[in-house]
């Protein structure tokens, strides 16, 4: 019976080890001599095992339970570094344990990585930085982040938790098919910078089933000069981002093409989905499908530039200097949205770069609070010179909860805002303002309640063209159904609509041509 037993631990181990990748070379760093007592800087034996691995063809660098203080290591073609169930990598702090620059993990023009395994990877940002109401405190000369992976291919992050990064997390530049799946990255929700993963100018990436809480963008997807961002997949992943959730820019002077994001789950962020071009890039067949969002729960702690700054949803164009390029915006869908907030949608492009064809498809907006647009203003992420087409203001306090200005081509499918009667009786506000939009096509539009002594209408347009206003029904109760403004409204088309239950189907404002209501 005891020769059985030891049989079976044996044989249990061996299928333990074959479940690893490159199973048929481990390199386990305790046998090579790793303390795994998290005072001694177990980043030597760790590396020499990476480098067995490499100069071995390929393999699997083991990192047993236990507690293991590492500098700086730098990952391999064809190695694999497992971290099992109960190990941590605790990231040194001292600068001087760091060869090349700020990174804990760093590969560069390797191909065929994989970090995988249940253990952990413990960054040093835990405190709060710069993120909190009053905190004044200067950001550290030098941080921490966990990864970075520049120029490689065939790049695999799976199942490991990371927690407490103290800059970027994953930055993955320059990097071509990529999977990132299970990952659990737990930072602290005000420390600036903290990002959770990069995609920086990289082509193939796959982000699936991560969880992510971060003091700055949970996922963030850039560009740099001459290379662009694109074939982006993002999918069943929880956020939670004292900045943005998803976000498309701000570093935007590449393009960024064929990005799908779908079934995440968006919790407690100041913007849910944003794209900011501001270097000239252009974002196209970009689709949104299947999210929920629910805003920032208490922007009275967070630092005072973002309360005035929330936004489900978030799109624009801009300068970022007065000699900068403007970008394009195109292809853009929405779908299967659902919205929990006090704070309204706004798309906007430039008067000079409008954006094209985008469409809102199932939106449900429900509205949680009574927040007042007196102080709103674009968001504007990172630094930003004034410049004459700023926009600052002018579109985000209009008083709607959907407000899109300058887009050419818009579709609009089944928009729902429900409303608090105590909050629509403090602010009353439009379901969806449209300014300066043409060849638009609204179907399916309500606003819950219709707002029977209100004047403020459920659907807005200012200086709109070739709209088309189909299939909608006012509500019982309902006091202005559709309002339009502007010297430079024309063909505007309603058709198959029941406005009948409305005080006052449409109101046309002082100064709208004659002849632009076709029925």
């Amino acid at each position: 019976m005891r020769h059985f037993g030891r049989t079976s631990i044996l044989l249990a181990a061996s299928i333990l080890l074959m479940a690893l990748p490159g199973w048929a070379r481990i390199w386990d760093v305790n046998q090579l001599g790793a303390q795994g007592d998290k005072r001694s800087n177990d980043a030597p034996v760790i590396q020499k095992a990476i480098d067995n691995a490499a100069q071995a063809g390929g393999g699997t660098v083991y990192v047993p339970a236990g507690n293991y203080r590492c500098g700086q290591l730098q990952l391999r073609s064809h190695v694999t570094l497992y971290l099992e169930s109960g190990a941590t990598l605790w990231v040194s702090p001292d600068k001087a344990d760091y060869q090349r620059g700020n990174t804990f993990l760093l590969a560069q023009d390797q191909n065929n990585i994989t970090i995988g395994g249940r253990g952990t990877i413990h960054g040093t940002g835990q405190e709060d930085l710069q993120r909190k109401r009053g905190d004044k405190r200067p950001r550290p000369d030098w941080r921490a982040g966990i990864l970075r992976f520049t120029g490689c291919t065939n790049v695999a992050i799976r199942d490991i938790t990371i927690r407490y990064s103290d800059t970027w997390t994953l930055d993955l530049e320059r990097c071509e098919d990529v999977v990132i799946d299970g990952v659990r990255i737990l930072n602290n929700y005000y420390r600036v910078n903290a990002d959770g993963i990069d995609p920086v100018s990289c082509r193939r990436v796959r982000i699936s089933n991560c969880s992510i809480v971060a003091g700055d963008d949970c996922i963030v997807c850039k560009t740099r000069e001459g290379r662009p961002c694109e074939d982006i997949v993002v999918t069943n992943c929880v956020l939670e981002s004292i900045a943005t959730a998803v976000k498309i820019g701000t570093e935007s002077p590449s393009d960024f093409r064929n990005i799908l994001v779908s079934n995440c789950v968006i919790r407690n962020s100041t913007i849910g989905l944003g794209l900011f071009i501001k270097d000239g890039g252009t974002a196209e067949r970009i689709s949104f499908s299947n999210c929920t969002i629910e805003t920032i729960r208490q922007p009275e702690l967070a630092n005072e530039s973002l309360k005035d700054s929330i936004y489900p949803i978030f799109v624009d164009i801009e300068k970022r200097q007065a000699n900068s390029r403007i970008g394009k915006i195109r292809a853009l869908s929405f779908s299967d949205i659902s919205i929990l907030s006090d704070n309204g949608i706004l798309i906007q492009g430039m008067t000079s770069g409008r954006i094209e064809n985008v469409s809102l498809r199932n939106v449900t907006m429900r509205i949680d609070g009574a927040a007042d647009y007196a102080r709103r203003k674009k968001h504007v992420g990172g630094k930003t010179e004034k410049t004459e087409d700023r926009r600052e203001t002018v579109f985000a306090r209009q008083p709607s909860y959907v407000t899109l200005a300058n887009l050419d081509g818009l579709t609009v499918n089944g928009l729902r805002v429900l409303i608090p009667d105590e909050v629509f009786t403090k602010f009353n506000r439009s379901a969806l303002s449209l300014h300066s939009v043409t060849k638009a096509t609204l179907t399916d539009l309500r606003r819950d309640p219709p707002g029977a002594d209100s004047n403020t209408p459920v659907v807005m347009m200012e200086n709109c063209r070739s709209t088309l206003l189909t299939g909608c029904l006012a509500l019982p109760n309902t006091g202005v159904f559709l309002g339009l403004a502007g010297k430079e409204t024309a063909d505007i088309f309603l058709k198959a609509n029941d406005l009948t239950s409305a005080r006052e189907a449409m109101h046309v404002s002082e100064g709208v041509p004659r002849g632009s209501i076709r029925d």
